[in-house]
């Protein structure tokens, strides 16, 4: 599938929505980032997006990224040391195990707002709001 299809599917503004909703009920941060290129290891470029969109830097280094590559039908998601110690391997495997069926039936949108959800799940009842919280990142999807 090609980058401009995977884009025409993908209901954006849901996806923005649903971010601001999971950050709402916790301090962590979400990101979605939505590659034109051919990688051929998503996990190692998400981690350089990772940092190179400033996410390493939240306060309690609670920041998640959902990073997907249609082109080589892949994605990755990327925890910072905050989050990734609270949740473990085995939370990263059950969310890339739910988005992966959902691509693969092709409903681009809901794997992604599934995967917001359950990551917004794990940072409210790790990470709760505090009450001098500040939304850290953008929610809009990054795209290059």
């Amino acid at each position: 599938m090609n980058h401009k299809e995977f884009v025409s599917k993908l209901d954006e503004a849901r996806i923005v929505k649903a971010i601001a909703e999971a950050e709402r009920k916790s301090s962590g941060e979400i990101r979605v980032y939505v590659s034109h290129r051919r990688r051929t290891d998503p996990l190692k470029f998400a981690r350089k997006r990772f940092v190179e969109l400033g996410m390493t830097k939240t306060r309690q280094r609670n920041a998640v990224l959902i990073y997907l590559v249609p082109l080589a039908r892949q994605f990755a998601i990327v925890g910072d040391a905050g989050v990734h110690e609270k949740c473990g391997d085995a939370f990263w495997q059950r969310v890339s195990a739910q988005m992966a069926g959902l691509l693969k039936e092709g409903r681009f949108t809901e794997a992604i707002l599934e995967a917001i959800q359950m990551i917004g799940n794990i940072l409210a009842q790790h990470f709760p709001r505090d009450p001098d919280d500040r939304n850290e990142l953008p929610d809009r999807i990054v795209h290059d």
